[in-house]
Order: C-alpha cells, then structure tokens, then sequence
C-alpha cells in the first residue's frame, strides 16, 4: 500500500512520510484492508523500512490496538521484495530481481487474496507494465502535504496524464474516485 497525495507525491523535502497522519480509525481501516492479501509487494527500500519497525511494534507499550494487529499481519504476511541489491530479506519475504509481467500475472491468479503493491519505484515499474488492476482512493483528514513540501513524484513526466496518474486510470478507464 502506498500513500500518495492527490498530486502525485509520497515524500517531503528531505524523504519524510510525516505528512501522513494515520489516527486508529484508518489503521484500522488498512488492517482489515491487508489481512485479506495473499501477499505483499514491495521495494527494498520499504521493505527495509517495514522490517525496520513491525517485527517488534506489538511489544511497545506505546503502540496502539491497530498497530499491535498489524505488526501480526506484517509478520505473517508472504512476501515479494523486488530488489538488485538484496540477495536475502527476512520475515517471510522471497527476493525477486525484477518485475517480470508475466511472473506477475502468474502471482494475481494464485487462490489467497489480492496482492498489495508498496514502494514507489516497484509502483512505477508496475504502472509502465499496466499491471494494477484497482487503485483504492481514500481521503484522510489528517493528510498535511502541499506541493511546495513535496519533493519527489511517483508520477513520471513525459506521459499522458492518464498513464503517469494511477487515479485517472484503472485499466484503461477512468478509476472512480
């Protein structure tokens, strides 16, 4: 799962994720959402950035209910990490070279649930092969990111905007916001 603004940034200046507030009721909310998954796909950035937190998030007294549920979820979670650097990841993870189409494809008709994309440049590569079936638009109130504060894009220039803009298409057409 990746948070993207409505202008197509995920980042500030300086590579923070602060702009994005997620309070309990939209944890939970994403909880629900990813346990259904058959797996997780995602760069080693991210992945290194989960593994980083979730693995022991549930043994903080400071977390909250949603955020010992998913550090269970996380754990327990398969998943794919799309990498040239790594050549092991821990906590159920499969390290795969390359986003593949047709290996991809392969994944999508596996029985276990849908798959969760994360990562902005494993997301691009996903986006230049059109192999995102449903984009999931939620508006968070606690959401504080403008442009200015934004540095880098998931969008890449020199497209059409249907093709650099994951919410103006859903497999050709116009995804329902």
């Amino acid at each position: 799962m990746l948070s993207v603004s409505l202008d197509g940034y995920f980042e500030g200046p300086n590579g923070e994720l602060d702009w994005q507030l997620v309070d309990d009721e939209l944890h939970e909310h994403f909880n629900e959402v990813l346990a259904a998954m058959g797996a997780f796909l995602s760069g080693r950035v991210t992945h290194e950035l989960m593994a980083g937190f979730w693995p022991t998030a549930d043994e903080d007294p400071a977390s909250t209910k949603p955020m010992v549920e998913f550090a269970r979820i996380w754990r327990e979670m398969p998943k794919i990490v799309y990498s040239t650097k790594l050549d092991h990841a821990d906590w159920n993870a499969t390290v795969v070279r390359d986003v593949v189409p047709a290996e991809v494809l392969k994944l999508k008709e596996q029985p276990g649930g849908d798959l969760a994309l994360g990562g902005a440049n494993v997301a691009a590569a996903f986006m230049r092969y059109d192999l995102i079936e449903r984009v999931q638009a939620l508006r968070a109130s606690g959401a504080h990111r403008t442009r200015e504060e934004a540095v880098r894009a998931v969008r890449r220039q020199g497209r059409p905007a249907a093709r650099r803009d994951p919410l103006l298409r859903q497999r050709g057409r116009p995804a329902s916001v």
